[in-house]
């Protein structure tokens, strides 16, 4: 029975040798040898989803082959994985490198989409949103960073591919935006601090008028104007109010 065991365990650790150390290191060898093959590597893990892989291989790439014909798509790629991996501010140094050495490169539209694409992702609250949790009252700096983006893509590229998605993300990044002003005047409100308030619904009127939040600023300046006993501006507003809602 003894001798039984030792043969199995003999002829395991046999196995485990000759399926492991030589191939895999030729293998991996031959492959971080081929600027190519190493790329394909990186693509695969990336169409698979394995970003952390994808990371790493691509990283690698990026030190042995800093100048290699891959080089500027490597790059955009970094960018792409980075920003799948949620690290913002890793992906955005990589853009900003990007865009500031290479600013006639003809995929330059892409990595100043992926721009906005990250800025919005920083702005966003997966967890918050999954459990619907509004927290329209949250720093909206990355959104308008966001914002800028897209408009800076749309002048410079408006017949790009991504100038449709681009548009579409604007509108509901006002819409954001929107609602973070009309946070701040319910705070107003609620301080009874009624100029502040209007003024914020103002604000949201004039900047964000083809957004749905315009109703509730007119419902704001219209009780703020009451409360400071503005007739004519109550007026007004609850007039356009009543035309559009």
């Amino acid at each position: 029975m003894k001798l039984r065991i030792s043969l199995l365990l003999a002829l395991s650790v046999m196995l485990s040798a000759c399926s492991s150390s030589p191939d895999e290191d030729e293998i991996t060898s031959a492959v971080l040898n081929d600027a190519a093959l190493l790329y394909e590597k990186a693509q695969g893990s990336i169409a698979a989803g394995n970003f952390s892989t994808a990371q790493s291989i691509l990283q690698q790439h990026a030190t042995r082959y800093p100048f290699g014909p891959y080089a500027h798509q490597v790059q955009m790629d970094q960018i792409y994985v980075n920003y799948k991996l949620g690290d913002i501010d890793k992906a955005l140094a990589e853009v900003d490198r990007f865009m500031q050495l290479n600013p006639n490169h003809p995929n330059l539209d892409y990595v100043m989409y992926m721009r906005g694409l990250i800025n919005q992702r920083a702005d966003s609250n997966a967890v918050q949103e999954f459990v619907g949790i509004d927290r329209s009252d949250r720093d909206p700096s990355k959104a308008e960073e966001a914002f800028n983006d897209f408009t800076s893509l749309l002048r410079r590229f408006p017949d790009s591919k991504y100038s449709a998605d681009a548009k579409q993300r604007m509108i509901a990044i006002k819409s954001r935006l929107a609602k973070y002003e009309l946070a701040v005047a319910e705070y107003y409100i609620k301080r009874k601090a009624w100029l502040a308030a209007a003024n914020r619904g103002k604000y949201v009127l004039e900047n964000f008028p083809d957004t749905p939040e315009t109703q509730r600023a007119l419902e704001i300046m219209i009780t703020s104007y009451d409360a400071l006993g503005l007739e004519e501006l109550s007026a007004s507003a609850q007039a356009t109010l009543n035309t559009n809602f």
